[in-house]
């Protein structure tokens, strides 16, 4: 935020040195053909001297508004350019042979062609540069908006990051082995966890999981990971952080309906 507020002040500065410029060496040179117009065959009629710079000065605003839109339509226009240049090239070169006149150029100083020079030079870049960041700004494309951010349930952030727990319960005889394989009514995840590990209590399906979280969201208007934790320990059972994220992704629309209804006062 800094930085653009940075670059949005440099270019306002710019913009106002830039106009600024463009309209005091307008003057300068406008004013100089005008005496230069005063001298040779004008100088009786106040009103025309100051018309007659017009005729040349017009020409590079009309061309340079042209080339800007010819620019904006990414198009070039030689009618444009040549207006631009008929009008610069020919109010440079009045200004620079108003200072001899129709007197001897070889005593005039250098300076005075140089200083006669500058304003109509600096005008036509300035004017230049001013079009420029105008067509700039006009031809910038529209910032593409951001993507809303998409929301990732909390079971599902929970359970990329959670590890899954490696079974820690003493090896199966032999015999139970062939037993299981013979006869497994269950998914071999839900045997696994209805084992004894190791002296703790007995998992429970996911059945019964899901029952026992239905029934402590029920109880407390809400349910989290803590709490299912707890309802599943009082009852002797044990559960771990994968079951536990499936259980919380089973009930997540019935915690959400809760959330938003509010719970039952039944």
């Amino acid at each position: 935020m800094a930085k653009r507020a940075a670059e949005r002040y440099a270019l306002l500065a710019a913009g106002a040195v830039i106009v600024a410029l463009t309209a005091g060496a307008f003057w300068l040179s406008y004013a100089h053909l005008a005496d230069v117009a005063g001298q040779h065959g004008l100088g009786s009629s106040p009103v025309r001297r100051w018309a007659w710079p017009a005729t040349l000065d017009a020409f590079i605003v009309a061309g340079e508004l042209l080339m800007l839109r010819a620019g904006l339509r990414r198009v070039t226009d030689g009618w444009a350019i040549a207006l631009t240049t008929t009008g610069a090239v020919g109010s440079i070169a009045l200004n620079v042979a108003g200072v001899s006149g129709t007197g001897n150029a070889s005593t005039v100083p250098l300076l005075d062609y140089v200083v006669a020079a500058v304003p109509p030079t600096a005008a036509l870049l300035a004017f230049g540069v001013l079009m420029r960041q105008i067509h700039q700004l006009v031809d910038r494309p529209a910032a593409h908006p951001h993507p809303a951010p998409v929301e990732v349930p909390e079971a599902l952030v929970t359970a990329s990051v959670q590890p899954i727990e490696p079974p820690v319960g003493p090896a199966q005889p032999a015999e139970s082995s062939a037993a299981m394989s013979v006869q497994s009514p269950e998914p071999p995840s839900e045997v696994s966890e209805s084992k004894p590990r190791g002296g703790r209590p007995p998992g429970a399906p996911i059945e019964k999981l899901v029952e026992i979280g239905r029934t402590a969201l029920a109880e407390h208007g809400t349910l989290t990971r803590s709490l299912l934790r707890k309802a599943v320990k009082t009852r002797d059972l044990t559960i771990g952080s994968k079951r536990q994220t499936e259980v919380m992704v089973i009930l997540r629309p019935e915690i959400e309906a809760v959330a938003v209804t509010g719970p039952n006062d039944d």
